[in-house]
């Protein structure tokens, strides 16, 4: 059935809803609320990539990069 990794995710995903949602409650220009909303979904994309396997971790991606002579 749900093993404990998918409750998890679950939970997380959950609590990234309502942190957006919050976000959208509090009053500040609308653009501001939109590149805060864009950060948090492109990291949840990475955090999930990341979970399910898919990429490697964000700091090998950012260390591997052309070799050195």
């Amino acid at each position: 059935m749900l093993t404990p990794g998918i409750i998890g995710i679950i939970v997380t995903l959950v609590v990234v809803g309502l942190v957006l949602y919050l976000i959208d409650l509090i009053p500040m220009d609308r653009t501001i609320k939109q590149i805060i909303r864009g950060i948090i979904i492109v990291l949840v994309i990475i955090w999930l990539l990341q979970t399910f396997g898919l990429i490697g971790s964000v700091r090998n991606l950012i260390h591997s990069g052309p070799p050195v002579r």
